[in-house]
């Protein structure tokens, strides 16, 4: 299993560019650009890169400040959300790192923030060191839309994580549409594995299909009987009428065949989960699978009735880049 550095880590990270997360307006980032901050991979060094404006680096960095102020980017979140925690990334900014940030949020359902937007603040100043991360779990129960990540006064940052639970108005949704429940931008939410040592359950539930092996969910080689396995809570309740299981990138690697497990949960807590998911019933029976292809699962899908929550097993290890569960609301949910 994976270890996190802070518990909230296990959350979506909710500022990837990989859910169409962008930043909207920066103060300056002359040195590098601000939506670097925003990119899924690690931030790397390059030994004497430079470009017109000077050293190049994988991160946001602006330039030094000469007169009074800070410097500011505002982000649109892919998905709106409800905030957990933040890891401000500092790495390879040794002499060049803000001494300072701060984090603003604000909720809008359509558009974008102008001078009139009331910004919250959810997580006051913080002393930030050079080449670090600086982890900080938020307590802010209300959704957000958008961040307004400030540093004091200047200086450089790789990575900024903000993760959370997407969050999606229901109300809005039709019974009789058809949606991926499992879609991160519809709410899913990877909850537990038995080994993520090459890639992490989350990307299982990213939008379109997966860039390469690293965006997606893989196992180390199994040398013990058994089978490796996730748990997905979905958006919403809902009864799933298509599967698709991608094995994109997968070649010598994907798993033999997989098989989906699933429940409806009232109650209880995301720990819970793991040792009740032996129990849950059959949705999808056993499937072989193929190397570097989709494969879309209809008839032999079982009607469960609405459910919360599936269980993929694979067998007996190997990798996927990508889970959809097709369904429609549950009708007794909305």
């Amino acid at each position: 299993m994976k270890t996190y550095a802070a518990p909230f880590e296990k959350y979506v990270n909710l500022a990837d560019a990989r859910l169409g997360s962008k930043i909207l307006s920066v103060t300056d980032d002359w040195f590098a650009a601000a939506d670097r901050m925003l990119q899924p991979g690690e931030p790397v060094w390059k030994e004497g890169v430079f470009d017109d404006n000077g050293k190049w680096m994988d991160g946001w960095e602006s330039r030094r400040k000469r007169f009074e102020g800070h410097d500011h980017a505002v982000i649109r979140l892919g998905v709106p959300g409800v905030l957990k925690g933040v890891n401000i990334d500092t790495r390879f900014f040794t002499g060049n790192y803000p001494p300072s940030a701060s984090l603003e949020a604000c909720f809008l359902a359509e558009g974008d923030p102008d001078d009139s937007t009331a910004w919250t603040e959810v997580l006051p100043a913080v002393a930030l060191q050079g080449n670090s991360h600086h982890y900080h779990a938020l307590d802010y129960t209300q959704p957000v839309s958008h961040l307004r990540f400030n540093i004091y006064p200047d200086g450089g940052v790789a990575r900024l994580r903000v993760h959370g639970i997407p969050y999606r108005d229901w109300a809005t949704v039709s019974s009789e549409e058809t949606l991926d429940l499992a879609a991160a931008l519809n709410g899913g939410r990877a909850l537990a594995c038995s080994d993520e040592h090459y890639g992490s359950i989350s990307n299982l539930l990213n939008p379109g299909r997966g860039e390469n092996m690293g965006d997606g969910w893989e196992t180390a080689r199994r040398r013990t009987p058994g089978n490796d396995w996730v748990i997905i809570a979905l958006g919403h309740p809902g009864q799933i009428e298509r599967i698709v299981v991608d094995t994109l990138h997968f070649k010598g690697n994907y798993p033999d065949s997989c098989s989906i497990q699933a429940a409806y949960m009232k109650g209880g807590t995301d720990s819970q989960i793991e040792t009740q998911s032996l129990f849950w019933r059959e949705l999808l029976p056993s499937q072989t699978l193929a190397m570097h292809q989709e494969h879309t699962f209809i008839e032999q899908i079982k009607d469960l009735g609405p459910i919360t929550h599936v269980r993929l097993n694979i067998f007996p290890d190997g990798g996927v880049s990508r889970l959809r569960l097709f369904g429609t609301l549950a009708r007794q949910s909305l």
